[in-house]
């Protein structure tokens, strides 16, 4: 069952990313553009259509991004941000090994649920368009906010000895398979429970298939 951790914590998607004032409605923008691109794909979705949704007008909208293809990128670093930001909360929070993965589970589940544009934009424009990201976001450069909080929290586990000590994209395929897996199923709307209710399970096979086995 999930603790008062869950009952306490909310995704705030819309945490302080970037600063100023321009930037404020850039990531507006990128709120925007993570809902279009996320249900129409990448080239259904243009710049005029964006624009509208932002009740801009399309010169003033390429004042703050140049092209569909540098928006593409800054979406990608803006979720990763999000999303790191969230994980390096739970790497600084005092708990158990296995508490964190509980609370990464559930932060990841909370995503799904309430804004699935974030997921969604990495498996339905990143992965299926990897063409498009080509110059700048090779291998993990434009997810490195995430991949690296989560190398963090997988080297103090293993630092506490509750971790096996192994290959970090072996540990890190293992973790993000289940989370990816239950993304699809809850975008094809076959889970039968709400995806919240299958966090302590997800997180006990999780943690069970990383742990250190005593002989």
């Amino acid at each position: 069952m999930v603790d008062a951790f869950q009952n306490t914590h909310t995704f705030d998607a819309n945490e302080q990313v970037i600063p100023n004032k321009k930037s404020k409605k850039m990531e507006q923008i990128l709120e925007v553009a993570l809902l279009l691109f996320s249900k129409k794909g990448f080239f259904a979705t243009t710049m005029p259509d964006i624009a509208k949704a932002m009740k801009m007008s399309v010169g003033n909208f390429y004042n703050y991004f140049s092209s569909k293809e540098f928006l593409a990128k800054e979406l990608l670093r803006y979720s990763s941000n999000i999303l790191g930001a969230q994980i390096r909360k739970v790497n600084e929070s005092d708990c158990s090994t296995r508490e964190k993965v509980k609370r990464i589970v559930h932060l990841y589940f909370k995503i799904i649920d309430q804004k699935p544009q974030h997921i969604n934009y990495f498996l339905r424009v990143y992965l299926t368009n990897k063409e498009i990201f080509k110059d700048g976001c090779e291998g993990m450069i434009c997810v490195s906010s995430f991949v690296t909080e989560m190398m963090i929290f997988f080297e103090e586990g293993v630092r506490k000895g509750d971790l096996r000590n192994q290959d970090f994209f072996v540990a890190f395929g293992l973790f993000m398979g289940y989370l990816g897996g239950f993304a699809f199923l809850k975008s094809e709307d076959v889970l039968e429970k709400n995806i919240l209710e299958y966090v302590d399970d997800i997180a006990q096979n999780i943690y069970f298939a990383l742990c250190v086995h005593e002989d």
